[in-house]
């Protein structure tokens, strides 16, 4: 009768180990009034001019297009 009482207590306490886990990221998000810091130009992933140049012209040598990241392209890279 013992075990059983461990095995229950042990499931209880793992069903409640499971939801907290579960509560704590319910408040992961950005609100609307933090957006704000997210706008800045020192937030940006890369806000140097001479380092998205470079960048740029390593990629469009090596995929072999033109017009920008976002846009489709093709070849074969080879110059």
């Amino acid at each position: 009768m013992e075990k059983s009482y461990v095995k229950q207590y042990l499931t209880v306490l793992a069903t409640l180990y499971v939801f907290g886990s579960l509560a704590g990221c319910s408040t992961l998000g950005v609100e609307p009034w933090q957006k704000d810091q997210f706008a800045r130009a020192d937030m940006a992933l890369s806000n140097e001019k001479l380092d998205l140049a470079l960048d740029d012209h390593i990629y469009f040598s090596k995929e072999g297009t033109s017009g920008g990241r976002s846009l489709a392209g093709g070849g074969c890279g080879c110059n």
